[in-house]
């Protein structure tokens, strides 16, 4: 009888799904993908359209993995039993799953924001958030937060929390005809991507909209009202300030946290994230992980990028070994490597005039760097590209992204910019042209 290596895969996210495929035809391998979610998996950068009803939830379910890939879902795992070759996982409905190999894909939580009343202690359930209060994070998220919208004649909503997500989930919300308001605590929206002219024209873009963006304010808490049946409902959001908004929904969009109890009760190495090496390894040989729960290179990236290339590696390197998985030296020749993914944020809005941004690297300038910018507020559009030496380190493209590939492609290859016979007068503003993105 062939010996098979038992792979046991938790999470079935974006990274654990494309991972498990990878694997699924590997034959000396028996691989086992535990999913909390009961429904198959999803494109998760795509919840924001089935919130805005422009998709149907399977529309956006991801290819399944193959044939001979044990798929459990709606199963958590609660514990993992570490052994010195191999260990064993331990589920919330007391099974208990042997591996060989272990990969982590436990992905990330949302954060929710330190506000009154969000929760109410209450001894037999826990914490408890109101009726009309959502995270925005998980298919389950996003169909209850539509069927609450849908079930109001005049709803209004606030969406806390400025950021990619937050932008998203308002555009979203407005499309479906809800009053919405997005109160975000930063100078300007999106502050980890953009700078402050491109926040000002996609604050303009969302007005427009008819969402109604309020920035440089924090919510002090929630004002709830307790119906007949017990349950809270959400009443109002008040600011700091004292500034009230009432509402029937409250999104909560303030970013994300990598999930890594299980890994941190196991006895591994967590910094921000589980710790890895190079071969997503962590600090033990037999356990790996990837997406958004793994920090790499001290870097927590929590997009799905980064978490589809993790998981292209990991399953080169594992398919790679054999059935025994004898040890391999660290610097085997041809041996698969990650060494960390330029990511670059892409955000569409649709409305009377599309929106498009790109942005990418470093986009606030060192005191040596040459910045190039180009701007019509008329259009809606700006560029602008940070150059350190002949490098690019960053950029931001708002509006007409017809140079986007080009100057992605430069940023991501950190190769010496190439300065075109026409560029010599200028030798960077080739860059924001419509020539350079030819």
């Amino acid at each position: 009888m062939t010996f098979k290596r038992r792979v046991v895969v938790i999470g079935g996210g974006m990274a654990g799904a494309r991972l498990v495929r990878r694997l699924g035809a590997v034959p000396h391998l028996s691989v086992t993908l535990l999913g909390e979610e009961p429904r198959p998996a999803y494109n998760r950068v795509l919840l924001a359209e089935v919130l805005a009803g422009r998709y149907r939830p399977e529309v956006v379910e991801l290819p399944g993995p193959a044939d001979g890939v044990e798929v459990r879902r709606g199963v958590r795992a609660v514990r993992i039993d570490r052994a010195e070759h191999g260990g064993r996982v331990v589920c919330d409905d007391g099974s208990e799953v042997p591996y060989d190999t272990l990969v982590l894909a436990t992905g990330s939580n949302p954060v929710l924001p330190p506000v009154r009343g969000l929760f109410e202690e209450r001894r037999s359930e826990g914490r408890e958030l109101p009726e009309g209060v959502y995270a925005f994070r998980t298919m389950d998220d996003c169909l209850a937060l539509a069927d609450a919208a849908e079930g109001l004649a005049t709803p209004r909503a606030v969406v806390i929390g400025g950021g990619l997500l937050g932008v998203s989930a308002a555009r979203a919300l407005a499309a479906r005809g809800v009053r919405t308001v997005l109160a975000h605590q930063g100078e300007h929206l999106m502050e980890r991507q953009l700078d402050q002219a491109a926040g000002k024209l996609l604050r303009r873009h969302l007005t427009g909209l008819g969402v109604e963006v309020h920035t440089k304010c924090r919510v002090r808490g929630l004002t709830t009202e307790t119906g007949d049946d017990g349950r809270r409902a959400v009443r109002a959001v008040t600011m700091a300030d004292g500034y009230r908004l009432d509402c029937d929904l409250v999104v909560l969009a303030c970013g994300v946290r990598p999930r890594v109890g299980l890994a941190r009760a196991a006895g591994l190495v967590v910094a921000g994230g589980v710790v890895v090496d190079d071969q997503l390894r962590t600090s033990d040989p037999d356990v790996h992980a990837v997406g958004d729960c793994a920090e790499h290179a001290g870097v927590l990236y929590g997009l799905a990028g980064p978490a589809q290339d993790q998981a292209d590696v990991l399953a080169g390197l594992l398919a790679a070994e054999g059935p025994e998985r004898a040890e391999r030296p660290e610097d085997a020749a041809g041996a698969p490597r990650y060494t960390g993914t330029r990511a670059l944020t892409r955000l569409t809005l649709a409305g009377p005039g599309p929106f498009d941004l790109a942005a990418f690297g470093e986009t606030e300038p060192g005191p040596t760097d040459e910045v190039v910018q180009l701007a019509d507020h008329t259009v809606g559009a700006y560029r602008k590209v940070v150059v350190r030496g002949d490098r690019l380190v960053g950029g931001i493209l708002v509006g007409d992204l017809s140079a986007v590939g080009a100057v992605a492609r430069s940023w991501a290859d950190d190769e010496s910019l190439p300065v075109p016979e026409a560029a010599a007068g200028a030798p960077l503003l080739h860059l924001l042209t419509h020539d350079g993105g030819s």
